[in-house]
């Protein structure tokens, strides 16, 4: 006797499979998805930010407050800001200046 646990309802179950087969089919580029949909990111071109405040890397990390190793990480394009360090870099993209008063 097979003591078989679900771990999810099939109609959850049936739901997922619909979406990963729609998915495939997006990508294909069989189908457009709804523009509600699809969400575009923009990405923040750190270095030019830092550059803008007229800081090192070591300075602009401590406005920040995260380690250098993350700034240089940004700076290369191997990682993105993400949360309150993305929305400080949106601010400081528009007002510089406001490097000083976070010092």
């Amino acid at each position: 006797m097979s003591s078989k646990k679900n771990f999810m309802p099939d109609e959850l179950f049936q739901e997922l499979v619909k979406g990963v087969q729609e998915m495939v089919v997006i990508e294909k580029g069989e189908i457009e998805p709804h523009p509600s949909r699809v969400h575009h990111w923009t990405l923040i071109d750190v270095k030019r930010v830092r550059k803008s405040t007229a800081t090192t890397q070591t300075q602009f990390a401590n406005i920040l407050g995260v380690g250098i190793d993350a700034v240089k990480s940004w700076e290369s394009g191997r990682r993105n800001p993400s949360g309150p360090v993305a929305k400080l870099l949106h601010l400081l993209s528009k007002n510089p200046k406001l490097a000083k008063d976070l010092t």
